[in-house]
């Protein structure tokens, strides 16, 4: 069997500025171009997918149009939905994109719901910001009347946060990787996955988005793949980030960057989850490799250029898989 290779793409491999479906569709389009690279390359293909942006601005449309008779949908069903809609613009661009490049192999999008504990520490304390940003003064007239909770995000404006809880198990699992050994391009676990807690045989579903890149690395994990591949809005990772000591990462084990995480180099909401993502792919199946770089820099990793690769330390290579963690 080929290689597995799995690709978790970032809001700007979907989404820009243009957020109707046509935008989308079209931003798509050039992310299904490189990820057809891929495929071209060899790699059998698996992709997870973000979708802050797409599941705020579906709450926002749930709650403009609420009433008594049509009431709003609650967040897991919100995150099922966009799970559907971009997957379906996804699986359709890129078997597209296989087809000009004389490739005939299946793509298929599943919907992916995603065990979380019910004492996960985040439903106390929500930090995950979706939707679009508001303005200080709109954010907490909003909060007045909502009651939800919004945060500044990365000096950009205030954003809604909802829980965030750490994946436990991927439900669909077995059905991802049979599809998988079967040569099918698969898309499963969008937008970090539909939370849900299991008790006694009933699956229930929460008010929450779990982190794509979290669930995207228990996923790589559990189906062994030989490279996790985060992709974001940058070619590697820095530290000391815009300073004049700057410093690029291009080879780097999983002690080095707990150490730079312990300097605090790493932003919390933006690089830090993508770098203990991938930390946490690695401590689980350490023979991988995780690289983290940009949709546009596919090509020049490709063929051998720069991009921040990620492996375990040594001491750690030797150790088996915690087949718990499926």
């Amino acid at each position: 069997m080929s290689h597995k290779i799995l690709v978790a793409l970032g809001g700007n491999a979907i989404l820009t500025d243009d957020p109707t479906a046509q935008g989308q569709i079209s931003v798509l389009e050039a992310t299904a171009n490189q990820l057809a690279k891929f495929v071209e390359a060899g790699y059998q293909l698996i992709v997870t997918h973000g979708n802050g942006p797409q599941v705020g601005n579906l709450l926002l449309q749930q709650a403009a149009g609420h009433s008594q008779k049509n009431p709003a949908l609650p967040l897991d069903t919100c995150v099922a939905m966009t799970q559907g809609s971009i997957g379906y613009w996804l699986q359709n661009r890129l078997k597209e994109a296989l087809t000009k490049k004389g490739i005939q192999q299946p793509v298929v999008s599943i919907i992916t719901q995603v065990e979380v504990s019910q004492t996960d520490p985040s439903f106390s304390k929500p930090s995950k910001p979706i939707g679009p940003f508001f303005s200080k003064e709109d954010a907490e007239q909003m909060a007045k009347e909502t009651g939800d909770t919004f945060l500044e995000d990365a000096g950009r404006g205030y954003r809604k946060v909802v829980p965030s809880p750490k994946p436990v198990s991927i439900v669909e699992f077995p059905i991802i990787r049979n599809l998988v050994e079967d040569g099918v391009i698969t898309i499963a676990s969008g937008g970090g996955g539909i939370p849900v807690i299991q008790n006694n045989g009933t699956t229930s579903g929460v008010e929450a988005v779990i982190d794509k890149d979290f669930s995207s690395a228990k996923l790589a994990a559990m189906l062994e793949v030989e490279q996790f591949i985060i992709l974001t809005g940058v070619d590697n990772v820095y530290v000391h980030y815009n300073q004049p000591n700057q410093e690029k990462l291009e080879q780097v084990t999983v002690s080095q960057l707990e150490h730079y995480i312990h300097e605090n180099q790493f932003a919390a909401g933006s690089m830090l989850p993508k770098v203990e993502a991938a930390i946490d792919y690695l401590r689980h199946y350490p023979t991988g490799k995780a690289i983290i770089t940009s949709l546009n820099n596919i090509e020049n990793y490709l063929n051998g250029g720069t991009a921040t690769i990620i492996s375990a330390d040594e001491a750690s290579k030797g150790e088996s898989y915690d087949e718990n963690s499926k």
